[in-house]
């Protein structure tokens, strides 16, 4: 059965009209072709479309740094954090480095909200960036300021749900 389904096949595709196929490029007679009517998905990926305001963030002939520093500040502050959080220079240094984190996150969503070109700052739509970056911002930074010993923020409906979870 599988060589009588291979021979049909290659029937069907033999007799296609000349350029009527999927994976054959329609010739452009002045720029006004039509589109293909197949729904069949491309075998080679032609391009991506980059996300809404995944433009510079600074003019062209300014050097690579200048034009991602939306990025670049996000990632340095959450670097400090890490660093912060890693040498443990001081008492309650876990507590400030993760606070930095999740402020350096919203700093991210405010960015991708504000500004109209952020470049490598920009993943996916505007809006869910936003969400993503702010509500990962606003988690970690209620975590830390929950986190024991001595919590500068305590939630009681949390503690009934953490004891009677845990025996």
């Amino acid at each position: 059965m599988g060589a009588g389904t291979s021979a049909g096949a290659g029937a069907d595709a033999a007799e296609e009209p000349a350029g009527g196929g999927a994976d054959e490029p329609v010739a452009e007679e002045g720029g006004d072709a039509a589109p293909s009517t197949s729904r069949r998905f491309p075998t080679v990926t032609q391009d991506t479309a980059r996300p809404e305001g995944g433009g510079r963030a600074a003019p062209g002939d300014a050097p690579a740094p200048a034009r991602q520093w939306p990025l670049l500040t996000v990632l340095g502050a959450t670097g400090l954090g890490l660093l912060i959080v890693g040498l443990d220079p001081f008492d309650e240094a876990f507590r400030y480095g993760t606070i930095l984190i999740g402020v350096a996150l919203i700093t991210g969503a405010i960015l991708r909200r504000v500004m109209p070109s952020v470049g490598m700052l920009a993943v996916r739509s505007r809006f869910t960036d936003m969400v993503t970056y702010g509500l990962l911002g606003v988690v970690i930074v209620l975590l830390s300021l929950m986190t024991q010993p001595k919590p500068w923020l305590e939630i009681p409906f949390l503690e009934d749900v953490v004891h009677s979870t845990v025996p």
